[in-house]
């Protein structure tokens, strides 16, 4: 009989099978965390608007249309869609602007996301059909409100800073909003939600470690990539879950969910790969870091 006084220091061990224990004095049966599936990255396109010094998707539709942010070269970060082949700036019309970015779309094209005017404060948006909507949580502190994602419905989530500065997801579904706080949290961000109405997103916990999450049909479940900080971003109408997980490095890397297994992905030759968009075709958008540290959106199928 093996001895049960063993410790570990604070890693896990993935073996050749996806197999993850808590370290390499647990790699039996009995200390097994879960799997991660290895074995097909994915092919990736990297996606960087015209005259970008960096950018990042975060969202994608059934359509292929995307949305994100990118830096021009004058340093202003810009919101932009893609859409069949030709990209578009969204600089909402409003006083002042210093800053924005586009974070979802829905099958309809309607976009959502933040941006920042001349009273500093931080705002969501919807722009349906050219039409402008501010989008202000009504428990929302001085730093503000950003809309995340929006589902064929209409119905958009996304998260707030109280006055205190705490952070506290919500949903907008016809005109109502409604807080979102996963218990015991310290702070809660949705980002995504399927038509369904299943919102992913992720929390942290008392001691600050990361988790992913998903909210169905008022069911919370924990989501967590075995072993490693997890942030769930977005979920297609399927069900299936992109984010990202932090190795024992504090290096990021993408995941897929699907089914109740992981597939964890890189772009190749990157340092660092953020999972964030998924639509129904199971295509992932996001951004990823090259060698010499610039910041690319990337568009991942399978």
């Amino acid at each position: 009989m093996k001895s049960s006084s063993r410790t570990c220091d604070s890693y896990a061990v993935v073996e050749y099978n996806g197999d993850v224990f808590p370290c390499d004095f647990f790699v039996e049966k009995t200390w097994k965390l879960g799997n991660v599936n290895l074995a097909f990255a994915g092919e990736f396109t990297t996606i960087d608007p015209p005259g970008a010094v960096a950018a990042r998707l975060y969202g994608i539709n059934p359509l292929g249309d995307m949305v994100g942010g990118h830096r021009d070269a004058s340093g202003r970060l810009r919101g932009f869609l893609l859409s069949n082949g030709t990209s578009t700036s969204i600089d909402p019309p409003v006083a002042g602007l210093r800053a924005t970015e586009a974070g979802g779309i829905n099958p309809q094209g309607d976009i959502v996301g933040y941006f920042v005017g001349s009273d500093s404060r931080t705002h969501g948006y919807l722009l349906s059909k050219g039409v402008l909507a501010i989008i202000d949580a009504p428990d929302a502190g001085p730093v503000g409100t950003v809309a995340s994602g929006i589902n064929a419905q209409g119905d958009i989530v996304g998260f707030y800073a109280d006055s205190s500065g705490n952070l506290h997801g919500f949903l907008l579904s016809g005109g109502t909003f409604t807080t979102i706080d996963v218990p015991g949290a310290i702070l809660t961000r949705p980002f995504g939600i399927n038509p369904q109405g299943d919102i992913a997103g992720q929390y942290y916990d008392a001691s600050g470690r990361h988790h992913g999450f998903l909210l169905s049909k008022g069911v919370l479940t924990t989501i967590d990539v075995p072993g490693f900080h997890t942030e769930a971003y977005g979920i297609n109408p399927q069900g299936d879950v992109a984010g990202v997980y932090y190795d024992n490095g504090g290096n990021q890397h993408g995941f897929l969910l699907r089914n109740g297994a992981f597939t964890t992905f890189d772009v190749p030759g990157s340092t660092l790969t953020q999972g964030i968009g998924i639509n129904p075709q199971g295509e992932i958008v996001g951004g990823y870091f090259d060698g010499s540290g610039r910041l690319h959106g990337y568009l991942r199928r399978e």
